[in-house]
């Protein structure tokens, strides 16, 4: 029996993977199979016009899938803006339970909520019933300590969700330290539901030591590793790539003209770009000395002269 492709969903990473990324991405990167959208501010009340969904409008994510993702802990306006979700056509959205950023996790929003099981459960009794699109949730081992999210997974089975995806930290950790992967495993163990891999997937060879780890798992959400290396999800794909510098070069060139075009002025077009380059810049070695030159820029043209040299510095 041969065996099935492993699919690669891109992660939600807030200032860097809007609509633009991530099409102009999937047409020069190949590899993923779809995209979950950084998540979408909380608004009271609010109607929701175009002009606050535009990252999700249909005719700007014809390249790749991409699933919503909301932050709402107040049930009706989760409903609401679900249902404006699926007048764009979208018949899925995802629960971010994950956010580890202090702004968010002080609201009790994102991983903030994982401590407080009763008000989880007290919103999915909710929204369920009348949930127009399907569910998934985003979310990670816990906010303080690992035993929240084992807690959680057991009662988590009462409610239809498409799948959890699981990022091996504490929301307390950021993205520092190593991803836990005993935990990860034992939550494997206390959940019907399909599991998604999420977490420092920044090579082959630790994608390869991970599907050993986990032989049942075959969706994986590759994000600042794939910023690093773009090329990445298409060679664990088994995708061959000849031209690799022009392909990269092509990608931020194109990225750059576009943000040019709907930024308004350079300080805010060179703020965007630095984002993308702080993972970026560890396809440039000596990461640090490209990180500072990119640093540096405070112009156009100080920016395109070093981006310049940079390319023609790299085999």
């Amino acid at each position: 029996m041969t065996e099935k492709p492993p699919l690669l969903i891109l992660a939600p990473i807030r200032g860097i993977t809007d609509c633009h990324f991530r099409s102009l991405f999937q047409h020069h990167f190949p590899g993923f199979d779809s995209a979950l959208a950084p998540f979408i501010n909380p608004q009271r009340h609010s109607n929701f016009q175009p002009k606050h969904l535009k990252d999700l409008l249909p005719e700007e994510n014809q390249e790749l899938p991409v699933v919503p993702q909301l932050l709402h802990t107040d049930p009706d306006d989760f409903l609401h803006l679900s249902g404006r979700l699926r007048e764009l056509g979208y018949t899925q959205v995802n629960w971010n339970l994950g956010c580890p950023a202090h702004m968010v996790t002080k609201k009790k929003r994102g991983s903030g909520l994982l401590p407080h099981p009763d008000e989880i459960f007290a919103f999915l009794d909710q929204v369920m019933p009348r949930l127009p699109v399907k569910l998934s949730i985003k979310t990670r081992l816990g906010l303080e300590n690992k035993e929240e999210l084992l807690h959680l997974l057991p009662r988590l089975d009462n409610y239809p969700l498409e799948e959890i995806i699981i990022h091996g930290r504490l929301g307390k950790q950021m993205y520092r330290g190593e991803t836990d992967r005993e935990t990860f495993g034992l939550c494997l163990e206390q959940s019907h539901h399909p599991i998604v891999y999420n977490g420092d997937i920044n090579s082959v060879q630790i994608f390869r030591e991970l599907q050993t780890q986990f032989p049942g798992i075959n969706k994986w959400m590759l994000g600042r590793g794939a910023l690093a290396d773009p090329f990445l999800p298409g060679e664990i794909k088994g995708l061959n790539t000849p031209n690799r510098v022009e392909q990269l070069q092509h990608f931020h060139d194109e990225l750059y003209h576009c943000y040019q075009e709907l930024l308004d002025g350079p300080a805010h077009l060179l703020g965007r770009m630095k984002q993308l380059w702080i993972y970026l810049s560890a396809s440039f070695p000596p990461q640090h000395k490209t990180w500072k030159k990119i640093k540096k820029c405070h112009t156009e043209a100080q920016y395109q002269k070093v981006t310049e040299t940079l390319f023609a510095a790299i085999d």
